[in-house]
């Protein structure tokens, strides 16, 4: 809705705007990344969470019980997070400016059709999104296990941390 109302293109036009969003990014980007690096060497050597609800202790996030703050939050979490990621990348509106006009018709409505299109382009995110879940699931005793998750947390972490300083060392 925002390319399609012309905000993408004043990130285009306009250099302050789109470095003031370019370094938002990359903190939250670095910020993150650290987050996930730092809380995977914090729990390396922890118990399970089989060992965890034996005693009763806690630690990096996780409850008594042995959900993750991941999991608490649920999916209103993870769309508020996928949210601010992508709201705080100026590629994302940049793409959807280069990318949307072509495919609107001529006379169309620009805000209705952009819409439109933005809205399949969700969509098929949110389909595929849902089957990486769904693989997830089947997968989940092992990707829970101790080892799984830091060894994720860091290479996400890492990969995360690559793509800020790629966001930071980028040219317009």
């Amino acid at each position: 809705v925002g390319a399609s109302l012309g905000v993408s293109a004043l990130l285009t036009a306009s250099t302050v705007a789109y470095e003031t969003l370019r370094w938002a990014g990359v903190c939250y980007l670095l910020w993150m990344g650290g987050r996930m690096v730092w809380g995977s060497l914090r729990r390396h050597g922890r118990p399970t969470a089989d060992e965890r609800a034996d005693v009763g202790t806690t630690y990096a996030g996780t409850t008594d019980d042995g959900t993750t703050d991941a999991e608490r939050g649920g999916i209103a979490a993870g769309v508020r997070r996928g949210l601010l990621t992508n709201l705080l990348n100026p590629k994302v509106g940049v793409f959807y400016v280069a990318l949307l006009p072509q495919f609107i018709p001529e006379g169309a409505n620009h805000l209705a059709f952009g819409t439109l299109l933005t809205s399949v382009h969700i969509l098929f995110g949110v389909l595929w999104s849902a089957l990486v879940v769904g693989f997830a699931r089947v997968l989940r005793r092992w990707l829970t296990g101790a080892r799984a998750r830091r060894v994720m947390d860091r290479v996400t972490g890492g990969v995360v941390i690559g793509f800020g300083v790629q966001l930071a060392t980028a040219q317009k």
